[in-house]
């Protein structure tokens, strides 16, 4: 069954349940880290299913296998600035767990993914070989 829309993508709608969380956690840090930790872990947590879309909607594997690759060091980056919202006690323990959850969740997801698609892009070449 080919995808027809990047909406089909479970790791898409994983990468929106953590982008909600993501903003449910910022709201709780203090006002002094708007233009900080909350401004970037807002963008990179955007960035994630931004790109999920935009690889799918490119049209080719090896376009989307990119965009993953943007997404992976995206979801990266959260998983920094979550150690770092811990680290200086900036939001409580159980949401900062749930977004981690959420953003491990993801990783494994888009390295399967990607797995996929490189084996299949291999395997498509073999074929004209």
């Amino acid at each position: 069954m080919r995808v027809q829309s990047f909406r089909e993508l479970v790791v898409w709608q994983r990468a929106i349940e953590l982008t909600v969380a993501v903003f449910s956690l910022t709201k709780m840090l203090p006002k002094d880290e708007l233009f900080g930790l909350t401004s970037q872990i807002r963008r990179e947590s955007v960035s994630i299913p931004s790109n999920i879309a935009e690889g799918q909607g490119r049209g080719t594997r090896n376009d989307f296998r990119y965009f993953l690759t943007i997404a992976r060091g995206s979801n990266a980056e959260v998983q920094t600035q979550l150690v770092l919202i811990r680290r200086l006690k900036l939001a409580p323990e159980e949401v900062i767990l749930e977004c981690e959850r959420l953003s491990l969740e993801v990783a494994r997801m888009l390295n399967g993914l990607m797995s996929t698609l490189k084996q299949a892009v291999a395997e498509s070449g073999a074929l004209r070989g």
